[in-house]
């Protein structure tokens, strides 16, 4: 039986532009933030079941670096960063010009950068948005979580079951010039966040 599509085309499409407009203003506040050029290489907006999504970060019980930011102002949702722990360590490496790679250990100083990342690119992102929709969009401080997959993606998913089955996922490479990162930026939100930008977007109705 073919599963219905959260989205129409048209939607699909106003979402998909918006969300590439509110990622690469990520990707150009993470660059000022580490002093090198970080540039999206892929995007890829799909739609998958719920129980699903964990296989999009290597299954259930791959440990990974993420950042929760909660959304709120005129759409309430969440934001997801979440990153493979050799691609977090590089990140830090980017911002603080140490070598992580001896101990490859996530102390307080780690996750402060980590958390500020979040809060750069959380901030950017939903700059992007707001402007494109003329909405109020603010986020939580960044909370950094070191867990599997399914812990780190649970506080999202378990949201968006209460309103549906699928889940439609945005997912970005990026990397710089002189260092190929290949990280991930996942955006996951509720229907209710996506209905309440769509609504707001200035190619509504169009």
């Amino acid at each position: 039986m073919e599963r219905k599509s959260l989205l129409s085309k048209e939607e699909l499409a106003v979402w998909t532009w918006l969300v590439s407009k509110g990622i690469n203003n990520a990707m150009s506040g993470l660059s000022a933030m580490i002093g090198t050029e970080v540039a999206v290489t892929a995007l890829s907006v799909k739609q998958y079941p719920v129980d699903q999504a964990t296989q999009l970060l290597g299954g259930p019980d791959t440990v990974l670096v993420g950042i929760y930011l909660s959304v709120e102002g005129d759409a309430n949702g969440h934001l997801m960063l979440v990153h493979d722990p050799n691609v977090a360590f590089q990140l830090i490496d980017l911002q603080t010009g140490s070598n992580s790679e001896v101990s490859m250990a996530m102390g307080e100083m780690e996750k402060s950068v980590m958390a500020e990342m979040g809060n750069i690119t959380g901030s950017y992102f939903l700059n992007a948005l707001a402007d494109a929709t003329d909405m109020t969009l603010t986020h939580s401080p960044p909370e950094v979580l070191i867990d599997m997959s399914s812990a780190i993606l649970g506080i999202a998913l378990s949201q968006i079951m209460m309103e549906s089955e699928e889940v439609l996922v945005v997912q970005t490479t990026f990397g710089t010039a002189n260092k190929q990162i290949d990280g991930a930026f996942l955006v996951m939100p509720t229907m209710e966040f996506l209905r309440a930008v769509l609504k707001k977007s200035c190619f509504a109705g169009s």
